[in-house]
C-alpha cells in the first residue's frame, strides 16, 4: 500500500490525537547546534518549538504556563479530586532534534507496513537484519520521514505522548493523577541535561523523561559520559628538508589513537560495554584536533578510560617533548543508577503501568544519555520511559502508530498509581 503524507494522515478523523500531534510537531525545525553549546539555547530556532508547545498547553487549559529565553517550557496540571495533597510528579521530554543527519525540513509519512522491508524511499529502508523485530510489526502503520531526514521522533515522539496525555486528563479532570509537572526542555542531544531547570520551582518529588526507544523499554541504567578534546601540536617544515625536524601533528594524533584499544569503540560493544569513540578529526602538519566521546556504565572504568587517555598523552610527549599534546575533558552526566537508592519504586510503577497496558516490560541500560541522568544527580531522581521510536539519529528512523498510542495509555496508568 502507498505511503500517507502528513496532511492527509492529520486531516482524517479517525487519527489519533497523539499521530497528529506527532506529525504537526516533527515538522517544526528545533535542531541543537553542536558548535554553540555556549548559548541555550544552542540553535534560534528551538524557540519556535518552545512557543508552539507553550500555546498548546495554555489552551488545553494547563496552568502555570511559562516559557523563558532559553527556550524551557513548564507547566502544571491540576491533581484529579481526592490527590491534590499528593507529591507532584514530573514529566520531561526535549525538543530539540540530532545533528547527526539532516535535521530541517522533516516531511512525515505514515507507511502501512506489511512485512518484508520497511521502504521509506527508493534509496532508503529498514530491513529485518537492523532491527530484528521488525517483522513482528506487520499490519501496523509506521511513521517515517521521507528518507532524505531523520525523522526527530527522538523526542518529539515523547513531547506528542507527554501533551497527549495532558489534553486527555484536563479534558477530563476525573482520570486519577497527582499535580503534574511538565517540562520541554532543550539541547539535550548536545548534553545540556537540562542544566537550567529550577527544581525548586519545578516542584517535583520526582519524575520521568519520556526519551526512549522501543515500546516497553525502561532505562535506570546509562553511561557516563564525558567529551574529550585533543589538540596535537607539530611543527612543520619543508619536507624536503624534514629529516629529525618535523614532528607531524597528524602523526601524533595517529600514535595517540592507537594506543586506545581499538575493540572499545561502538562498533565492537554493546550492553554493558563502555567505548572510546572518536568521532571527529581535522588537521594540518602544525596542528590536529580530534574529538572523542568516553562512555561507560561502572564508574572506576569510567575513570579508568579517561587516565588512560591522559596516560598515552603523557606518553607521545616523552616521545616527542613537552607540549605537544593537550586534553580537555567535559563531564557530562553520570549514570543515573548510582543516585536512585531509595526511588527503585520508580521503576516498579513504570513496570507495573506497562503491564497493566499489554506492555511488556524490559529494563534495558541505556546506551546513551538522558535530561533523567544529570536531573537524578541534582536530586530528582528521573528514570527514562519508551516513546516507541527506533533508529534514532538516522534517516531511518521510524516509530510505530500503535506505539505512539500505547504510550500514552501508559503514561495515563503510571500517573494513576501515584494518585
Amino acid at each position: 500500500m502507498k505511503a500517507l503524507d502528513a496532511e492527509t494522515v492529520m486531516a482524517s478523523p479517525d487519527t489519533s490525537d497523539v499521530l497528529r500531534r506527532f506529525l504537526r510537531y516533527v515538522q517544526v525545525d528545533s535542531p541543537s547546534d553542536p558548535d554553540h553549546e555556549e548559548r541555550v539555547p544552542s540553535d534560534p530556532s528551538e524557540h519556535a518549538m518552545a512557543a508552539l508547545l507553550a500555546d498548546e498547553l495554555r489552551a488545553l487549559g494547563a496552568s502555570d504556563v511559562t516559557v523563558d529565553d532559553h527556550a524551557y517550557v513548564t507547566a502544571r496540571v491540576p491533581a484529579s479530586p481526592g490527590a491534590a495533597d499528593r507529591p507532584a510528579l514530573g514529566l520531561i521530554a526535549h525538543i530539540d532534534t540530532a545533528h547527526d543527519a539532516p535535521n530541517r525540513g522533516v516531511h512525515p509519512q505514515v507507511v502501512p507496513y506489511e512485512g518484508g522491508d520497511l521502504v521509506i524511499s527508493d534509496t532508503v529502508s529498514v530491513t529485518p537484519a537492523a532491527v530484528p523485530d521488525l517483522p513482528s510489526l506487520a499490519g501496523q502503520a509506521v511513521v517515517t520521514s521521507d528518507g532524505t531526514t531523520l525523522l526527530s521522533a527522538d523526542d518529539k515522539a515523547g513531547v506528542a505522548e507527554v501533551m497527549a496525555l495532558v489534553a486527555r486528563l484536563l479534558a477530563d479532570p476525573s482520570l486519577p493523577h497527582p499535580p503534574l509537572a511538565v517540562a520541554f526542555v532543550p539541547d539535550e542531544e548536545i548534553g545540556h541535561g537540562a542544566a537550567l531547570l529550577d527544581l525548586d520551582a519545578f516542584g517535583a518529588a520526582y519524575a520521568y523523561t519520556v526519551d526512549g526507544e522501543a515500546l516497553g523499554e525502561l532505562n535506570y541504567e546509562c553511561f557516563s559520559a564525558a567529551s574529550v578534546e585533543a589538540v596535537f601540536t607539530g611543527e612543520g617544515v619543508h619536507p624536503g628538508d624534514a629529516k629529525d625536524r618535523m614532528v607531524n601533528a597528524i602523526g601524533l594524533f595517529e600514535e595517540f589513537d592507537g594506543m586506545l584499544p581499538a575493540a572499545a569503540r561502538p562498533e565492537h560493544t554493546a550492553g554493558y560495554e563502555g567505548y572510546f569513540h572518536c568521532h571527529g578529526v581535522s588537521g594540518t602538519v602544525d596542528e590536529c584536533r580530534a574529538s572523542y566521546l568516553v562512555r561507560d556504565f561502572d564508574a572506576a572504568s569510567f575513570e579508568g578510560r579517561l587516565d588512560l587517555m591522559a596516560a598515552a598523552a603523557a606518553y607521545v610527549e616523552r616521545l616527542h617533548g613537552e607540549g605537544r599534546v593537550r586534553l580537555t575533558v567535559k563531564r557530562e552526566y553520570r549514570n543515573m543508577a548510582e543516585r536512585l537508592d531509595g526511588a527503585e519504586f520508580l521503576v516498579d510503577r513504570a513496570k507495573a503501568a506497562m503491564e497493566a497496558c499489554g506492555v511488556t516490560p524490559v529494563c534495558v541500560p541505556a546506551r546513551g544519555g538522558t535530561d533523567g541522568a544529570q536531573l537524578t544527580f541534582r536530586g530528582l531522581p528521573c528514570p527514562n520511559l519508551a516513546t516507541g521510536g527506533r533508529l534514532a539519529h538516522s534517516v531511518r528512523e521510524f516509530v510505530p502508530v500503535p506505539a505512539l498510542e500505547a504510550t500514552v495509555d501508559v503514561l495515563q496508568a503510571l500517573v494513576a498509581s501515584f494518585a
